[in-house]
């Protein structure tokens, strides 16, 4: 064999490799990369962490929100509302939860002119805190509610 075709057959043979090896690792992870993880121990000690740093502050120390939650106040923003069970948190699938986290509100629900107090958490925390504060919220949730919330996050 010529050295010029062994290049090209080393190349394509690589090639083959590599593609191969990104579609198995794709196949391979059934679970989208921000979802939750409720149930890692490692991820909910941190999430519990940051979320007494930098979220408890305005949606409690128990995640209960604010009072009046669902009634804009005279600054026409609504407060913080609960994380609990009593909330809607549970009503969002774990990529839109991520997204509002992120990248805030206006953006996640592509409404530029919806005005939020919720602080926009892009390049304060990483893709993986967010996902451990978020998993940890889940994890305070009751079962029925968190089969709940896996229901919406299972809907196409």
């Amino acid at each position: 064999m010529k050295p010029i075709a062994r290049t090209i057959t080393f190349a394509a043979i690589v090639t083959v490799a590599v593609v191969g090896f990104i579609a198995l690792k794709s196949v391979g992870s059934s679970a989208p990369v921000n979802a939750l993880r409720p149930s890692d121990p490692t991820v909910l000690a941190a999430g519990q962490r940051i979320y007494a740093e930098r979220c408890a502050s305005c949606h409690g120390a128990q995640l209960e929100g604010q009072p009046d939650w669902q009634s804009r106040g005279a600054d026409d923003l609504l407060p913080a509302p609960p994380h609990d069970a009593t909330g809607h948190t549970w009503h969002h699938r774990d990529e839109l939860l991520f997204r509002i986290t992120k990248f805030g509100m206006a953006k996640a629900i592509n409404m530029p002119d919806y005005k939020s107090s919720m602080p926009i958490y892009e390049g304060v925390l990483s893709d993986e805190e967010i996902v451990a504060v978020l998993s940890w919220i889940k994890s305070r949730w009751p079962t029925s509610v968190r089969a709940k919330h896996d229901q919406f996050n299972a809907q196409p």
